[in-house]
């Protein structure tokens, strides 16, 4: 979590020549709709160069920036967006520019990274021995060149603490949610979510490359199935249920539910009730032990070992972080 929240977060986005134009526009865009109660804005958000110049885009246009890297001096947290600069991406070194760019970045401020800028926190060591992310496709090449990193390319972020790393493109904005819900609650997500007409929520482990073919029968697959289990998280809700409802058998339902979310139905019930657990604990003075009944995860000591995995928080911590006016 970020520290100084009472106060506007400053973020710099440090863009690299050949950079991705899409990776560079989600934090300005997502962190920059993150609105507190009153409409505050909770994120600063700049965009810098490692100099002066203007900066090439992968996509056959070349942007001027209003900062240079003297900005990287007053970030609270630093966004590398996804680049094809050759020395990070092909030889496993930081040139010059960037490493003096790297070098102002001041102790303790958070680092992240968006897709292939990935590879720039490998060649500036800011990875060495730590779980990390990045699109798919470079995965052996990542692998290649920066073997002590822990690299899992099977999920869409990894959240280590002060460093953080995305899949490819839409995962950015995933991780961007995810730090706007860390930082400042799932109210605050589900605001910028809504402006950037986005979906709110899908959870780090998820599976980058998800298979969506159509069903086979013209319907809508599992969705349905889907939404009403939402409205029904407080009951058991067994696979066979489920699979009834969506009038498969268990194992076409599974292989179906999979295919369409990447997690199992089992995987899916419980990020969907920890989800609802974190609203409840947000909006409501209800005690733990309902909070855990209403959103079906059953004890309080089952709702506190989830949270505590999911987020590292205890449900009273939790409320105490995101709802500070509560008892």
């Amino acid at each position: 979590m970020c520290k100084n929240l009472a106060m506007t977060h400053r973020v710099v986005v440090l863009a690299i020549d050949e950079a991705v134009g899409y990776d560079l526009t989600i934090p300005p865009l997502v962190l920059g709709a993150a609105t507190g109660p009153a409409e505050e804005r909770r994120y600063d958000v700049v965009v810098c160069g490692v100099d002066a110049k203007p900066v090439r885009m992968t996509t056959g246009f070349t942007a001027v920036l209003d900062h240079g890297p003297e900005a990287l001096e007053t970030a609270d947290t630093v966004i590398v967006p996804g680049t094809r600069s050759p020395g990070p991406r092909h030889e496993g070194v930081l040139p010059g520019d960037i490493a003096d760019a790297f070098a102002r970045i001041r102790p303790g401020a958070r680092i992240m990274s968006i897709c292939t800028g990935a590879f720039v926190l490998g060649a500036a060591g800011v990875l060495d021995d730590r779980p990390a992310t990045t699109h798919w496709r470079f995965a052996d090449a990542f692998r290649e060149l920066y073997p002590s990193v822990r690299l899992d390319p099977d999920v869409l972020f990894v959240d280590d603490g002060d460093v953080l790393t995305s899949a490819g493109l839409g995962a950015g904005v995933d991780l961007c949610l995810h730090v706007i819900r860390t930082d400042f609650g799932q109210e605050a997500a589900n605001r910028a979510a809504r402006y950037c007409v986005v979906p709110p929520w899908r959870e780090g482990g998820q599976s980058q490359f998800i298979d969506r073919p159509l069903p086979e029968d013209g319907s809508d697959g599992v969705a349905p199935t889907r939404a009403w289990a939402l409205r029904r998280l407080h009951e058991p809700l067994e696979l066979s249920a489920m699979a009834e409802h969506a009038s498969m058998s268990v194992r076409t339902f599974s292989r179906h539910f999979r295919a369409e979310t990447g997690l199992s139905p089992g995987a899916w019930l419980i990020q969907q009730r920890i989800r609802l657990a974190r609203q409840l604990l947000e909006t409501t003075d209800l005690p733990v032990d309902q909070v855990a009944e209403q959103s079906g995860l059953g004890s309080a000591a089952s709702l506190r070992q989830h949270l505590r995995t999911a987020i590292g928080l205890s449900p009273l911590a939790y409320r105490k972080t995101f709802r500070p006016s509560s008892a």
